[in-house]
């Protein structure tokens, strides 16, 4: 039963109309016809009839009531992200896999709702586990109400002594899902710690935070080729980049099953003892190439002859073979012509600056690679030219069997990685690190992994453009309010704002009616 508007000879009616079904057709008939729309809103007998149904409604009662101001607010909280993100979760076998590898633990709480906690935190409220402890009141988790810091704090030891695991699981369970392992994708980055920072995990090493001065770890990530992550491998602080690779791809093949997988990693991984290790344990690589650490190569490689092919927007590759490698040439045209001006620019600067006698140009590295350092600092002009072949390019060895065109649009692909990176470390804000033992350090880090995993089966079913931090914060503008009314408990929800009705859609799930009672 609904209200409706008819114009009759150019005077709107409203009628009250019911639909019923006859046969296989549905159809509709009036009850009641209430009278011109005009003369109706003139009156104010519209607000009257309101008010008169309402009295027969609870629901429209109370909302009426609260809205006047008649009824105090309780409590409120935001229920839009774990309605999402929990479905997502369970659908993922999230808590299935938790349940299977907590099968005879006995813990006086429960693990796997820590664990969701702790994850939903970092979508959503991230930071330290104090943190998403003192902020997880102002969102409903559900079943997690008796959880607290010391549950937080057992459920990361347990989560990271069983990452590992929990990986394998959700792997096989999800493996439908998983269009390839041929071909992964790998990075790494480092995490500072505040305080100590682990047993052995802590050590100072090479600072992508540029904290040298802080004990760190190093975290990567693997992916399968549409992007979802796979594992999250952690190694002390003090290791290098080219000494992940190999172990990586050695574990995968163990773990996983998989015996045909193509490595293709950034051009900090690259390296003659590198690439002859996954050649001898029998892995096809894509890795980027260090140009300019690699000069004499790469001046023969850069100038071979040979026409570029055009293989998609911006993207032109020419295949070249040098001393027994076989090499990809890329080019990004609209780069290729940055790089110039912005060079032309900085000459221009440089000159202008050359003639007022500024020392100071000798500490700044955008200047000093085109000096000529000595008792008068001059432009090496020999320089200048030898930078302009390097405009819009990079290069990358292979051994995979793929055209060059493959080998090209692959590596392009790692930079989801590296995205995923800036999403964790920005986003996801995986740092502040307080703890100081490995298993929980490790654990803290890990849920940051299965937030980009919900994260990217998120994104895999929303068919529209969308920033995280859009949805993140329309999804928290999904609220319920508690109000009491004559001995009962009311809950009031907000209305639907930006794109939460689609991200809803996209989930699977029911969106919750405005006014519900209150479950004792």
């Amino acid at each position: 039963m609904f209200i409706r508007e008819k114009t009759v000879q150019g005077r709107t009616y409203l009628q009250v109309v019911e639909n019923y079904r006859e046969g296989a057709k549905v159809r509709q008939r009036v009850i009641a016809t209430l009278g011109r729309k005009d003369e109706l809103q003139a009156s104010g007998q519209i607000e009257g009839v309101l008010r008169s149904l309402a009295r027969f409604s609870e629901k429209v009662r109370v909302t009426e009531e609260f809205r006047e101001g008649k009824l105090a607010a309780g409590k409120v909280q935001k229920i839009g992200p774990d309605l999402i993100m929990g479905r997502l979760w369970s659908e993922l076998g999230c808590d299935a896999a938790i349940g299977k590898l907590l099968s005879g633990r006995k813990y006086s709480f429960s693990v796997e709702r820590a664990v969701y906690a702790a994850t939903l935190a970092r979508l959503f409220f991230p930071g330290s586990d104090r943190t998403a402890d003192r902020q997880a009141r102002d969102f409903r988790i559900a079943g997690a109400e008796g959880l607290s810091l010391h549950h937080l704090y057992r459920a990361m030891a347990w989560l990271g002594e069983e990452r590992e695991r929990l990986e394998e699981e959700l792997f096989f369970r999800n493996r439908d899902l998983f269009s390839s392992l041929s071909v992964v994708f790998f990075d790494t980055t480092s995490l500072y710690f505040e305080g100590r920072g682990g047993e052995s995990l802590g050590q100072k090493g090479y600072s992508k935070d540029r904290r040298p001065d802080e004990n760190q770890m190093v975290v990567g990530v693997v992916m399968d080729d549409t992007g979802r992550p796979i594992a999250c491998p952690m190694w002390p602080g003090n290791t290098t980049d080219a000494a992940t690779v190999a172990p990586v791809a050695t574990r995968l093949r163990e773990r996983f099953g998989v015996s045909d997988i193509v490595i293709v990693a950034d051009r900090g991984m690259v390296g003659a003892a590198n690439a002859k290790k996954l050649t001898d344990l029998g892995f096809p690589y894509i890795l980027g190439v260090k140009m300019r650490l690699e000069k004499a190569a790469m001046a023969e490689v850069l100038s071979r002859a040979g026409r570029f092919r055009e293989v998609a927007e911006n993207l032109k590759v020419k295949e070249v073979r040098h001393g027994g490698k076989r090499y990809v040439v890329c080019v990004n045209p609209e780069e290729a012509e940055h790089d110039r001006l912005s060079r032309e620019v900085i000459i221009s600067d440089l000159q202008d600056r050359l003639k007022r006698g500024a020392s100071s140009l000798i500490g700044n590295s955008g200047y000093r690679r085109y000096l000529k350092l000595g008792q008068k600092p001059e432009i090496d002009w020999e320089r200048v030219k030898a930078e302009e072949r390097y405009d819009g390019k990079w290069v990358l060895a292979t051994t995979a069997d793929l055209t060059a065109t493959e080998v090209a649009q692959k590596y392009k692909e790692l930079w989801r990685v590296e995205r995923i990176f800036r999403e964790a470390k920005d986003t996801l804000s995986t740092r502040p690190i307080y703890h100081k033992y490995d298993a929980t350090i490790a654990g803290h880090v890990f849920c940051s992994f299965l937030a980009l995993l919900i994260m990217h089966e998120l994104k895999r079913r929303i068919d529209f453009p969308c920033e995280w931090r859009q949805l993140k914060q329309d999804l928290e503008a999904v609220y319920e309010i508690e109000v009491a009314d004559d001995g009962k408990t009311w809950l009031l929800r907000s209305p639907l704002e930006g794109v939460a009705g689609k991200v809803f859609k996209a989930a699977g799930v029911a969106v919750p009616p405005t006014v519900r009672m209150a479950q004792v």
